[in-house]
């Protein structure tokens, strides 16, 4: 039980710091700290999911209805977040972005192509390929990401 304890105190943590560099960003920025701000990082932090502005918006309003967010907000404060890298985003071309909070442990993404849904996937020797095929070519790596595009089983059985 203590570990259930420890994982939640850990996760407190974890998102109290992220939210303290929020605040220090917004003003670096000369930005106000509102809670429509907040709870824009909020939702971002505790969804597992990919999310359009539009979607994250909705989650919002229903979460919070009474909390007047408006898209736009959304939308700077995840250019903001983007900016920043505090967020990344994956792009559909004419579809939009969806974001997903960048604290996440590295990952890549398997991208449907028929129905829009993103899953993650870690694989070892992905990644150490990566790191031969740079060092094999005197490349200094700063970051990276993989994308799959393709059609998902949900979407193939249909």
């Amino acid at each position: 039980m203590s570990n259930v304890n420890t994982n939640f105190n850990d996760r407190t943590v974890e998102y109290e710091q992220l939210l303290n560099d929020f605040k220090v960003l917004l003003k670096k920025n000369n930005l106000k700290f509102t809670i429509q701000r907040e709870v824009i990082l909020e939702t971002l932090y505790n969804s597992d999911e990919h999310l359009t502005p539009e979607a994250l918006h909705h989650l919002i309003q229903d979460k919070e209805p009474d909390l007047k967010t408006g898209i736009a907000t959304v939308y700077r404060t995840l250019a903001l977040l983007e900016e920043s890298n505090v967020v990344t985003s994956l792009s559909f071309g004419a579809q939009g972005k969806k974001y997903e909070l960048g604290a996440k442990e590295h990952h890549d993404h398997l991208i449907c192509t028929e129905c829009g849904k993103i899953t993650e996937f870690v694989d070892d020797e992905i990644e150490r390929r990566q790191h031969a095929i740079t060092d094999e070519l005197g490349f200094k790596m700063s970051d990276h990401s993989m994308q799959i595009y393709g059609i998902c089983v949900e979407c193939q059985k249909n």
